[in-house]
């Protein structure tokens, strides 16, 4: 940059600074060498630390991740770039556009709109892109728990739903009664499948997340599970069934 230049705005910064990591003759060679295919898992991870630091309340780690979750946006709309696919203004005008088309009631000449207009649109834009099943367009590489609520959320959409949650709450036992019968390894995880798949059916009917849902009761074991091995100078694994029982009421109690 000359020296007197204007400084970049902080975006057009990031995106010169993986310009300048991706050159084939002055970059990282880290950097050179990676694809979509080698940054997913990254992009997918820095997803997960953004709502964790949600989670957590903790606003200056937010920002930090929020920024690294950025740099991936970046990082994937550089590859394309030099690919002569898209790049990074391609996709920033692409997602203005869904949101403007998704938003009638806001940028165009509809009076309402709400969360039902916005499912209308995506529907509507589905089939525009030669969608030919309702569960089309459902990432394979979502967590199990929340691609099982959407894959049920779409067939709920034209019909194919229990009218209230005592159906999926039937189906729970029916479940759990296949596993118990099951005669193989094979046939005991298949039905363990089928089991947990009606119980988020069952969370979803009471509008529950069960991905947030099972997220919060692993992390309440955890804190459960620790506060245990704070208050015992005994290791948890030479104790008996009934004292770790009694370690883990009193854990309750306290966290």
């Amino acid at each position: 940059m000359h020296a007197d230049s204007p400084p970049l705005a902080p975006i057009d910064r990031l995106i010169a600074i993986m310009a300048r990591l991706r050159d084939p003759e002055r970059g990282c060679e880290w950097d050179v060498a990676q694809s979509f295919e080698t940054i997913a898992p990254y992009t997918i991870e820095e997803a997960y630390e953004v709502a964790d630091a949600i989670r957590r309340g903790d606003m200056v780690e937010l920002k930090d991740e929020l920024g690294d979750l950025l740099l991936q946006v970046v990082f994937h709309s550089r590859i394309a770039e030099e690919a002569g696919l898209f790049d990074i203004d391609a996709v920033a005008t692409a997602i203005a556009d869904k949101m403007e088309r998704r938003h009638p009631h806001i940028f165009g000449d509809v009076e309402h709109g709400g969360h039902h207009l916005w499912e209308a649109t995506k529907e509507a834009e589905r089939q525009a892109r030669g969608a030919s099943s309702a569960l089309d367009g459902v990432a394979i590489a979502l967590p199990a728990l929340k691609r099982a609520a959407k894959i049920q959320k779409r067939a709920a959409r034209v019909g194919f739903d229990w009218p209230d949650a005592e159906g999926p709450k039937a189906k729970i036992a029916e479940e759990l009664d296949e596993v118990e019968r099951a005669e193989s390894d094979d046939e005991r995880a298949a039905e363990i499948g089928d089991l947990l798949f009606a119980v988020v059916n069952y969370a979803r009917h009471h509008d529950v997340e069960p991905e947030t849902a099972l997220r919060k009761a692993t992390a309440k074991f955890e804190a459960r599970f620790r506060k245990m091995e704070e208050t015992t100078s005994k290791p948890l694994s030479d104790m008996d069934l009934e004292s770790l029982e009694t370690l883990w009421q009193q854990a309750k109690r306290l966290v």
